[in-house]
């Protein structure tokens, strides 16, 4: 049955989510500042700041569900005031039209751990930004009674049109070039990496969902662990390259960030990267029967976008 969705946000995430609601006949509509410049004329577009209520009660009237897929500059600086209010704004607008909410969310609120991450890891007190994503969980938990959520908790994106990332611009966009890969993290540290197009199935896949299943939070599938050099390996492969690398120490990141404000991003979850990273994202694939796209399909595609400059 064709529904209204309000889809905040249109980047890395935001895109693809709203081109498999439009294939299928939904109608869409994107909130965002500014119109963007490759959005089909035929998908309705309303301008939204998502600190401002009001515009968020705006672009949500009329509609059945959200996905908030908003991205914000990496600085803890900024993240400290917009996530609590973008949350804040969102969860009552919801509340008020009775809209669901589907959330694209981040896994750094569990702090450090040795084990794969699940859904019912206590919340961590660790690193600015994952404090502050913390502060964002309880704000839409408590608001359980009043408004349906279910959190899409993510890690490090790739993918096409996935430019700011480890795996991103600066590592696969450049072995498409034929240049080295750049990395501010450990090459050889196995991570696991959350494939675009896979986490818009998996929105969409949360949209078509019993309300039983909102209220909680679902970990995103991937593709069995790898390391960032393996996966770069496969990239360079691609064109029948020799891998090259252009890596930093963690060690040097924090030293690093005092010239380098991205660094002491990066070093402020450390924890992410100074041991095997791996979130378990069974609980998904038990309830929906879903299966992650393998890096050996995932990576590919992404070399030929960056080389074709999508």
């Amino acid at each position: 049955m064709t529904q209204q969705i309000t889809v905040f946000g249109y980047g890395a995430v935001g895109k693809p989510i709203v081109a498999q609601l439009v294939a299928r006949g939904d109608h869409v509509r994107v909130a965002t500042r500014h119109r963007p410049a490759d959005l089909a004329v035929e998908v309705e577009h309303m301008p939204c700041d998502v600190l401002d209520a009001d515009n968020v009660r705006d672009a949500l009237e009329g509609a059945a569900q959200a996905v908030l897929a908003v991205g914000f500059a990496y600085d803890a600086r900024l993240w400290r005031t917009v996530w609590p209010l973008a949350m804040t704004n969102v969860v009552e607008g919801c509340a008020a039209t009775g809209v669901r909410l589907v959330f694209i969310d981040n896994l750094y609120q569990l702090g450090p751990q040795t084990a794969p991450r699940t859904e019912d890891m206590p919340l961590g007190t660790v690193g600015e930004k994952p404090v502050i994503l913390a502060e964002v969980t309880r704000i839409w938990q408590a608001a359980r009674d009043r408004v349906r959520v279910a959190a899409l908790r993510c890690t490090d994106f790739y993918g096409p049109g996935v430019t700011v990332s480890h795996l991103g611009a600066l590592a696969i966009g450049e072995v498409a070039k034929g240049k080295p890969a750049q990395l501010l993290v450990p090459a050889d540290t196995p991570h696991d990496f959350a494939y675009v197009p896979d986490i818009a199935r998996a929105a969409v896949m949360l949209l078509d969902a019993q309300d039983e299943d909102f209220g909680q939070v679902w970990n995103m599938p991937c593709a069995p662990t790898r390391t960032p050099r393996a996966l770069l390996a496969m990239a360079a492969a691609v064109d029948g390259r020799k891998l090259r690398v252009w890596g930093v120490p963690l060690a040097l990141l924090r030293p690093l960030g005092l010239v380098y404000r991205f660094a002491k991003e990066v070093a402020d979850v450390g924890f992410t990267w100074d041991r095997p990273y791996v979130v378990d994202g069974g609980k998904f694939v038990r309830r929906f029967g879903f299966a992650p796209t393998p890096y050996e399909i995932g990576v590919p595609v992404t070399v030929r976008a960056f080389a074709a400059g999508l």
